[in-house]
């Protein structure tokens, strides 16, 4: 039979092992959540940018295609004519690109 210093010991040195392992894994949790947020508040600007860009490439394709008609009005207009070029569609403009 063992003598009860030595379960003492072998209990404590158990305990202390468990509350390492503890302290350890808490941590790391604590650690790994702050990486999370920080993960997804990058997300939300990384995705509020593609928004902004995906509207942006909206209106200048918008832009690109009223003046491609317009250079295809004038183009047909023949050389020499006085009649002036269409205007440019500027309800299908948005305010931002108008100017």
């Amino acid at each position: 039979m063992e003598p009860a210093m030595n379960r003492c010991t072998d209990g404590d040195a158990a305990a202390d092992m468990l509350e390492r392992r503890w302290f350890a894994a808490h941590n790391a949790v604590t650690a790994l959540h702050a990486d999370c947020e920080t993960l997804r508040e990058v997300l939300e600007l990384a995705e509020s940018a593609w928004r902004d860009a995906r509207l942006r490439l909206a209106q200048l394709e918008v832009l690109r295609d009223v003046l491609d008609e317009e250079m295809a009005a004038l183009d047909g207009r023949g050389a020499g004519s006085t009649a002036p070029a269409p205007a440019p569609f500027r309800k299908a403009l948005p305010a931002a690109i108008r100017a």
